[in-house]
């Protein structure tokens, strides 16, 4: 199975079905779509500034809201501030679907933003539907897509 591997909080909220899209740079592979894929929480230790700035976002910014399902994105985010969130670990697995312009995909979701303010990643929001947790299973990962021998 194709694992993608996703920094922290970010993976959990996929994980949890606060975040419906991922947000990207690039398109995937057309032969990726429509697959299940592997969601890999990435070995980067989370920030306290991006932490902060998604709380911050979920909880207080109504007029520009961001592109995550408040109700479950707030307990994800009790857990990031207390480190509770796993590293290096398949989160869980989802269907890969046809990916859409960025404001699109916010837009679809009643926001004007998407879930993070890294530069470049609004081009493509890649739908992420069918989603099924995973018990963090210890997974070395890579960049782009890479191939996860558990799946």
């Amino acid at each position: 199975m194709k694992a993608l591997t996703v920094y922290q909080p970010w993976a959990s909220l996929i994980a949890a079905g606060a975040k419906p899209y991922e947000f990207r740079g690039w398109r995937p592979p057309r032969s990726m779509i429509g697959q299940r894929i592997a969601i890999h929480a990435g070995a980067r230790k989370m920030r306290d500034a991006e932490i902060s700035d998604l709380v911050c976002g979920v909880r207080f910014n109504s007029a520009a809201r961001i592109a995550l399902h408040a109700d479950k994105a707030l307990p994800v985010l009790d857990a990031a501030i207390g480190r509770e969130l796993p590293l290096s670990c398949i989160v869980c697995t989802a269907i890969l679907g046809e990916p859409v312009h960025g404001l699109v995909a916010a837009q679809s979701m009643g926001a004007l933003l998407n879930d993070s303010e890294r530069e470049g990643t609004f081009n493509w929001g890649w739908p992420l539907t069918d989603i099924i947790p995973e018990p963090a299973i210890p997974a070395r990962g890579r960049q782009g897509f890479w191939e996860w021998e558990g799946g």
